[in-house]
């Protein structure tokens, strides 16, 4: 190769980079670092007027849905491992996906931004793929607000 062919691949590297970096903030904004650490976060919804955003259990780094008709926390199987939980006892449930068994857990720690709860209840669901559903064992101990396609989302102190 010669040196204007290596020039020319170089530039098409970085501007391919930017170009993926700024679609991946247009699709994801809510990423951990963006979150900041005070105890109000303010969430953007995404461009399948849903919110998404990332946030840690117990420590572990993992994509979540807010899902405020989901009554709890719901993770995978997989996730469930890796975090070593052990469920309490199976439940019947109904998802919007129909009825389903799930396994009930208690999460040491949720973390969004600065913002935490501990002894949160959740669902062990098998058959769960993608994100963690944020659901109301979290939420309901937060002061929330929609407004113009944002979600502000308040600790308050218990």
């Amino acid at each position: 190769m010669n040196r204007k062919s290596i020039s020319a691949a170089i530039i098409w590297l970085v501007l391919s980079g930017a170009l993926f970096y700024l679609m991946d903030s247009f699709v994801h904004p809510n990423k951990t670092a963006k979150l900041g650490t005070g105890k109000t976060v303010v969430l953007q919804r995404g461009l399948d007027s849903h919110y998404r955003t990332e946030a840690f259990i117990n420590g572990i780094k993992v994509n979540m849905l807010v899902d405020t008709g989901a009554t709890d926390v719901a993770i995978s199987r997989k996730l469930a491992d890796k975090l070593g939980l052990k469920s309490v006892s199976a439940i019947r449930t109904t998802t919007a996906n129909g009825d389903t068994v799930a396994y009930m857990a208690r999460l040491d720690k949720v973390k969004l931004g600065g913002i935490e709860a501990r002894d949160v209840a959740a669902l062990i669901t098998p058959n769960l793929e993608g994100d963690v559903l944020l659901g109301m064992s979290f939420m309901n101990r937060m002061d929330v607000h929609l407004y113009q396609g944002t979600m502000t989302i308040t600790q308050v102190d218990e």
